[in-house]
C-alpha cells in the first residue's frame, strides 16, 4: 500500500522524522505543537525522599571534606605559579625538597621537582591544606639518591632536552631553545664528572620516569614508604615552619634555568 499518512507530532519529533531517511513509508507534516510547562514551588513540594536522603548524605560528606581540607598551613607572600623554563612555584617545591633532607639528616646538593607534577598554583595569602593538595595530588614521597657527575650531566642534559624542570637554589642551567646543554653549575662551582652527588626528588622521578633516565643509574637511595612522606605533606611541614615564625612564603625566578641562543651547545 503507497498512502501518505497524515500526522500531528510534537516539535522534538519532527527532528526524528527529519533522520528517519530509511523508513520505507513516506510522511507529511500537518500540524506542529508545544506546550510550556511551568516550574514553581509546586514541583518544590513533592521532592523525592530519595533525593532529600542523597542530598543530606552529600551535606555531611561536604562537612568532612571541608573540616579536612579547610585548615590553614600558612601564607603565601605573592601568587606562585608555574611555567617552563623557571617559576616561583617550581623553585619553591624543589628549594622544599631540599629542605626536607633534614629529617632525614640528609644534605643533598640539589633537588629536582618535575613541573609535570605540578597541578596548581597558589595565591597571595591564606593557603590551606586544599590549596598544596591541588598543588601536589598524587602520593609521591621524597627520595635522596647519588649519581656521578657524569650522570648528572646526562640528566641536566634531558632536562635541558624539556626547557626547564624544578631546580633547586644551588643549581644554574643554561640551554639552547633547541634543548642543548650549554653550561651547569652546582653551587656555583662547574659539575665534576668524576664527583659524587647526593640528589632529592620525587620516588617517581627516581624511577626513570618524565624522561629522566639518568635518575636510573641511582645509588645510595633512601627512599621512605610512609604515607608521612608523601610531598604533599613535607610541603605543609614547610608552610607551617615558615608560619610559625610569622613568615609568608615566597620564592624569586632567578636564572636557575636559561634559555639563550647559541648556535653550538657546550659544557
Amino acid at each position: 500500500m503507497n498512502r501518505l499518512h497524515t500526522i500531528s507530532i510534537s516539535a522534538a519529533a519532527v527532528l526524528a522524522l527529519a533522520f528517519a531517511s530509511c523508513s520505507t513509508a513516506q510522511y507529511r507534516v500537518a500540524s506542529v505543537e508545544r506546550s510550556r510547562i511551568l516550574i514553581d514551588s509546586r514541583y518544590d513540594n513533592s521532592t523525592d525522599p530519595e533525593v532529600v536522603r542523597t542530598n543530606n548524605a552529600l551535606l555531611e560528606r561536604k562537612k568532612l571534606v571541608d573540616a579536612e581540607m579547610n585548615p590553614v598551613q600558612g601564607h603565601a607572600a605573592e601568587n606562585l605559579w608555574v611555567k617552563r623554563p623557571e617559576s616561583p612555584l617550581s623553585n619553591l617545591l624543589a628549594d622544599i625538597l631540599v629542605w626536607g633532607g633534614a629529617k632525614f639528616n640528609e644534605q643533598p646538593d640539589f633537588a629536582v621537582y618535575n613541573m609535570g607534577g605540578i597541578r596548581a598554583a597558589l595565591s597571595k595569602g591564606t593557603v590551606t591544606r586544599g590549596n598544596i593538595l591541588d598543588v601536589a595530588p598524587f602520593d609521591n614521597k621524597i627520595c635522596f639518591l647519588t649519581l656521578s657527575g657524569a650522570d648528572v650531566l646526562e640528566l641536566f642534559g634531558q632536562i635541558a632536552m624539556r626547557h626547564g624542570e624544578g631546580l633547586s637554589h644551588s643549581l644554574r642551567l643554561t640551554a639552547t631553545a633547541d634543548g642543548k646543554l650549554v653550561s651547569a653549575t652546582i653551587n656555583g662551582k662547574p659539575v665534576d664528572p668524576n664527583a659524587k652527588y647526593r640528589v632529592a626528588t620525587l620516588d617517581y622521578l627516581a624511577q626513570g620516569n618524565d624522561h629522566m633516565e639518568a635518575f636510573r643509574k641511582k645509588t645510595d637511595v633512601v627512599s621512605p614508604t610512609g604515607e608521612e612522606n608523601n610531598v604533599r605533606h613535607i610541603i605543609e611541614q614547610y608552610f607551617k615552619a615558615a608560619d610559625a615564625k610569622g613568615e609568608a612564603v615566597s620564592c624569586a625566578v632567578e636564572g636557575r634555568m636559561k634559555i639563550v641562543k647559541i648556535g653550538r651547545a657546550h659544557v
